[in-house]
Formats: C-alpha cells, structure tokens, sequence
C-alpha cells in the first residue's frame, strides 16, 4: 500500500507559497519537486504539467487545485504541496491548497490515477482542508497526511 507520505519530501513542501498565476504556482512547484530529488527535466516536467492544464483545468473548487504531470522529466512518484495564504487563480477556481503530482511517464497509469484518488478521497472532507490551512508547520502537515493511503 502506497502512503502520501512516501510521496512527499519535506524539501517539495512550501507552507508560505505566494503566486500570480497557475502557470507560475506550477513553475515554482516543480522547483520543490527538483529540490527533492524527483525531477531530471524541469523544463520538461513543467511542460508536461502545463499541457495536461491546458486539456481542464486541475482547480477543483473548495481551494484546492491538483495539478499533475506525467514525464520523462520525472525520475520517481513524486508530490509536491503549497499552501497559500492569498488565493492563487487557477484558472478561475482560486487555490490555496496545491499539491503537484509528478509521475515518470512509464509509471503514469495506475499510480497517477491512485495518488489522485488518494488526494481526492480526502479533500472533500471540510476538516481535512481546515487542518492543512491551520497546520503550524512541516511537521504537523506531514501528521495530517500520515493516515492518507491507497
């Protein structure tokens, strides 16, 4: 069983993310996910990203945007988090709550659908969205994503 925690390196966390524009959110989110190791192509997992935006939007409403990327520019399964105190505009559905999933292009199948089912379950909750926006740091985030598994 895969856990979000596997997933996500405290060095792709940005707790005071600020950001003009989805396209900006996603070039800085794809810095973290390069800062911990899970990107070999920035310029290719960005673009990746940023077609996969231009298909549907990846803002889901409640503040939360998803934005996700299959890429020979990823080395591994990778998520990146954010959390904005002004909202960002995601393409008309502004977002405080981001997480980027990154997924090496052979792997994008089963476990880029998994990790979002995995996100997805869980931020439909108002609580579950409430304790990230009030989580005091790294540490507390990464408690409150412990539990989150496929």
């Amino acid at each position: 069983m895969t856990r979000l925690l596997d997933l996500l390196d405290t060095r792709s966390m940005d707790l005071d993310f600020t950001a003009d524009s989805a396209d900006q959110a996603i070039d800085k989110m794809v810095g973290l996910l390069d800062q911990a190791g899970a990107v070999a192509d920035v310029d290719a997992f960005a673009a990746a990203v940023k077609a996969r935006e231009a298909t549907s939007s990846t803002g889901l409403g409640d503040g939360i945007a998803i934005p996700h990327g299959k890429s020979d520019g990823v080395t591994r399964p990778a998520l990146a988090f954010a959390r904005s105190s002004a909202e960002v505009d995601w393409n008309g559905a502004p977002a405080r709550l981001i997480f980027l999933i990154g997924v090496p292009a052979d792997q994008a199948g089963d476990e880029h659908l998994r990790i979002l089912a995995m996100l997805a379950r869980r931020l439909v909750r108002p609580a579950f969205r409430e304790s990230l926006v009030n989580a005091r740091g790294a540490d507390e985030i990464r408690a409150i994503l412990s539990e989150v598994a496929a």
